[in-house]
This record gives C-alpha cells, structure tokens and sequence, in this order.
C-alpha cells in the first residue's frame, strides 16, 4: 500500500493511502503525541515538539528535527472539526517556507478491517500548491505513512 497523490483542483493535493488496520487505531496515531512522535515525518526526522489541543479551536504545533543537520521545520494550525474516528479538520501553517494558511480535511474510512485515509489539503493559491508540489512533500509523506504503518503492526 503505497502513497497516492493527485490534484483535483488548482489549489488542492489529495494524498491518500490505506492502512491495515481499523479507523480508531489509525485516528489514535494521527492526534495522540506520544504515537506521533514515532512516526510523523520523512526517515530522518523527528517531532521534537509536539503539541495537540485536539477539539475544536485547539491548536497543534508540530517541531520536526532533521537528525543529521539539525535543521528544523515547524508546522501550526488549529483544528476546525473533530470528528472521532473518521474525521479531522484544521489549518496549517509552515512556519518556515510556505505562504499562507493551508485547510486540511483528512478521513479515516473503515473498509474491511483496514483504514483508507485520504487527507485533501487547500491551499490559498495554485502558486503556493505547485510550490508544495516542487518540494519534497510526496517523499517525506510516503516515507512518514511507511513509518505509520511500522507502528501499526507493532501496536495493538
């Protein structure tokens, strides 16, 4: 099961992918810290912050660490809706390197046992979607839902 994106509109990346195992499981893992901290991130990075106020008008705040360089990436929001376990919705801003504020709806649909997730991500403008698409986004997200996979099958 691999990552799949693709771009509906002009301003949105839809990643998808499905995991084995259920929606309640998968949804633990993208808003508790201590199961987010294992996975969120390409290989190679670690969350060395992670914050989650997960209702709605809570704020996250994830810090990511390149092991290597030390370079740091952080990512914010707030979220919208929380809808436990097959929906979130918030924003999210790049502290770093992106433009603007981003509207991210991710669902968690329970098929066979398994999870198929599908996070669509909306951002203000087509120029600052082509950016994210130029970046290295698709292989850190690939790389941070292989590692999600990983601590699926380790975790009950």
């Amino acid at each position: 099961m691999s990552l799949s994106v693709s771009t509906p509109s002009d301003t949105e990346v839809v990643l998808t992918r499905t995991f084995a195992a259920p929606p309640a499981r998968v949804f633990a893992a993208f808003t508790q810290p201590n199961l987010l901290r294992r996975w969120h991130g390409a290989r190679g990075w670690n969350l060395v912050v992670c914050e989650v106020d997960l209702r709605p008008g809570g704020a996250w705040r994830f810090v990511s660490r390149n092991q290597d360089s030390g370079a740091e990436m952080t990512m914010s929001g707030l979220y919208r809706e929380v809808e436990r376990p097959t929906r979130i919705v918030n924003t999210e801003t790049h502290d770093d390197w992106t433009e603007g504020t981003a509207l991210i709806t991710t669902v968690f649909d329970e098929r066979d046992g398994r999870t198929a997730m599908a996070t669509t991500a909306r951002y203000p403008s087509r120029e600052i979607r082509d950016l994210v698409l130029r970046s290295p986004m698709e292989r850190g997200a690939g790389e941070a839902y292989d590692r999600l996979a990983e601590l699926l099958n380790t975790t009950t």
